[in-house]
């Protein structure tokens, strides 16, 4: 049965790869990836100031006169720095909010705030609340608890983008500091878009809300790479997803050494321009004739290695598949949902789906290579996902500063030949509902694992809104 990912998700990448030659040592593959995902992942720590509230010790409060504040700090502050190793911490502490205002103007360049509150009375934590910068309010169980019941809900009426976390584990604190390190990485990164039409007005608005580069692509320097892919480099991965598939049923070896080339050729462009995701506007292209090879399998291989893959150029799903995977460490794929009223649930329907669902280290799932469910033609994935999960699906908008999202937990992987190949049943609340609430386009990205907390976290520091659909 599905398990917490926020507590194992490492625990699952020590899991053995299983598939239908789980115990058969392959022999290694003999071309390395041209784009790795080690390789490309952006360096970057976010620099964020810890500023502790609390009174002076000597006043009667919480969490009593006399507290040892300087000793409760220095304690916090080293549980962070061990819990969260991939962020840059800068203390300071303030007693009144007139001590607070000029910490906040001498830090004005630091990515966020994390207020700790650890004591009453003070005022120290409203400059920091109402900055209008991403802010993390975190209570200090039996110090700050009075300004926290309060402050943090008075902040985010007024819209503020802040987030908060009042627990006695200092691991929700640092799962809650993912959201940073995600978005830093995210304004570091570029997503390229093989599209062959003006995308610059999508690019601009992906730059001023989401701090994301978004790089058009034309279908003939994707072509010109497919070109230069050589076949003997493209047959080793070739042979790989056909030794490592359960089965393959429709696609001819050349067909499936063709996906290979053209992820080569994927890969190639996401090594030349430093980025992190590609997105290629495949069906269009393919049906008429500018694209050489379906990008399915290299979607398929791109995603387990921890980059992204998107079908259909679709930019929102491609951006949220990017942000998830930074929270989560776990691919998300793109799918046109079906539901089914009858029983309660929708089915996740697409010809491309990953087989590391945990993420690049986890064990893999089966997987059969088939051809494209609308033409019959090229190749692509059915992927048999694991059953028994929970798992979070959803989409960001950033027209309009949203993210929608729906929960549900692994029940089937439907073998029906209509419509798309990979088809994973989840039971959700009510199917109904869903329908009537659904909007914001057809696609959706769906991760394993159950991620609501985070997401809220994380939605509430871009200072968007989040949606329940359903």
């Amino acid at each position: 049965m599905g398990t917490n990912p926020q507590s194992t998700l490492l625990t699952r990448r020590t899991f053995l790869a299983t598939s239908a030659c789980a115990f058969c040592p392959w022999p290694a593959l003999a071309t390395a990836p041209i784009a790795t995902a080690s390789k490309l992942m952006p360096q970057v720590k976010p620099r964020l100031l810890v500023l502790f509230a609390h009174p002076d010790p000597n006043v009667e409060g919480w969490p009593y006169k006399g507290f040892d504040f300087e000793g409760r700090k220095k304690t916090l502050l080293a549980a962070l720095e061990r819990a969260c190793p991939g962020i840059e911490f800068v203390a300071a502490s303030a007693q009144t909010a007139e001590q607070a205002q000029p910490i906040l103007a001498q830090h004005n360049s630091v990515d966020g705030y994390v207020l700790y509150l650890l004591g009453l009375p003070s005022n120290a934590g409203r400059p920091v609340a109402f900055s209008g910068r991403p802010t993390l309010i975190v209570d200090d169980l039996y110090g700050g608890t009075g300004q926290f019941l309060g402050l943090y809900a008075e902040a985010l009426r007024k819209g503020m983008p802040v987030a908060g976390v009042a627990s006695s584990r200092i691991e929700d604190v640092a799962i809650a500091l993912r959201a940073f390190e995600a978005l830093k990485k995210l304004r570091a990164s570029t997503l390229l878009d093989v599209v062959d039409r003006d995308i610059s007005q999508a690019a601009d608005l992906y730059r001023q809300t989401l701090g994301l580069t978004v790089q058009a692509v034309a279908p003939d320097r994707l072509n010109a790479a497919y070109e230069r892919a050589s076949l003997d480099d493209a047959r080793p991965w070739a042979r790989q997803w056909i030794r490592e598939a359960k089965k393959v049923v429709e696609p001819s070896t050349e067909e499936i050494e063709r996906s290979a080339r053209m992820y080569l050729a994927m890969s190639a462009l996401l090594s030349e321009h430093q980025a992190q995701a590609i997105a290629v506007d495949c069906l269009t292209l393919f049906y008429s004739g500018k694209l050489p090879a379906y990008p399915c399998l290299g979607f398929f291989q791109l995603n387990n290695d921890g980059l992204v893959g998107a079908c259909e150029a679709d930019l929102e799903s491609a951006a949220t598949m990017l942000l998830m995977s930074y929270l989560t460490g776990r691919p998300g794929y793109i799918s046109d949902p079906v539901i089914d009223m009858a029983t309660n649930q929708v089915i996740y329907a697409h010809c491309v789906a990953p087989s590391k669902v945990y993420g690049p280290s986890g064990r893999a799932n089966p997987y059969h290579i088939r051809s494209h469910s609308e033409d019959r033609k090229g190749a692509s994935v059915r992927s048999l996902m694991p059953l028994g999960e929970m798992t979070t699906t959803l989409k960001v908008i950033p027209s309009q500063k949203l993210v929608v999202f729906h929960q549900g937990r692994t029940v089937a992987n439907i073998d029906e030949d209509r419509a798309c190949r990979t088809k994973l049943a989840v039971q959700v609340r009510d199917a109904r509902k869903l329908a009537a609430d659904w909007g914001w386009g057809w696609h959706r990205v769906t991760v394993y694992g159950d991620w609501r907390t985070l997401l809220e976290t994380t939605t509430r520091l871009m200072g968007f809104r989040l949606i329940e659909e359903g």
